[in-house]
């Protein structure tokens, strides 16, 4: 499979030299990265190029490097069972940049790419109705990237006097614990790293 996979990201290459800006096979799957501007040209490609034929849009989602210049990775995986090929694409992106929709290529990629302009913040230029998926609409920040805290911004309950749901700021009811996870089990019968605490304290 391995060689297989060498001689289209070849051909990816050669044939593409606009779009592909490097590739590898890793752990016998191919990865493609792809310039942002020439996204939905080269999805094309790979869906009507007859040694291509990627027809299947398995899953689109994003990766958060908040070190990084280009933050965030827009991540295409595509089947192709005519070839029994799978294909990942990635699009390395700045915070303030937008991705072309793949969805004139794809209409499946609407929910896809809702969810990551939710959960990340990404926005998709050409998209017909981007707007949250699966926070509320009033929600702020995007939970996936690695800035958002753990407790969020906001909690929401159900109040009895207002006979309403409210929207408070998050308040922690006892100091937010860290865990150095070095603590033994009670009762355990064996070592563990960490019970030499336990010994020290008794």
């Amino acid at each position: 499979m391995s060689d297989a996979l060498k001689e289209l990201g070849e051909l990816l290459e050669l044939k593409r030299k606009d779009c592909v800006l490097g590739w590898d096979v890793t752990h016998d799957e191919l990865n493609v990265d792809v310039a942002p501007s020439n996204l939905v040209a080269f999805v094309e490609f790979l869906k009507t190029d007859s040694n291509c034929q990627f027809s299947s849009l398995v899953d689109i989602t994003a990766v958060d490097y908040p070190g990084r210049a280009k933050r965030f990775d827009v991540v295409y995986h595509l089947l192709s069972m005519y070839q029994n090929h799978r294909i990942r694409l990635r699009v390395s992106v700045r915070e303030e940049d937008m991705v072309p929709s793949i969805i004139e290529v794809h209409p499946s990629a609407n929910w896809f790419e809702r969810e990551i302009f939710d959960m990340f913040g990404i926005l998709f230029s050409g998209h017909p109705d981007l707007r949250r998926i699966l926070t509320d609409y009033g929600f702020r920040g995007h939970p996936l990237r690695k800035d958002f805290p753990t407790t969020g911004y906001t909690e929401v309950r159900y109040d009895e006097v207002q006979k309403r749901v409210v929207y408070e700021p998050v308040k922690l009811v006892q100091e937010y614990r860290q865990f150095d996870f070095m603590s033994p089990w009670e009762g355990a019968e064996y070592i563990l790293p960490g019970d030499d605490k336990a010994e020290a304290k008794g």
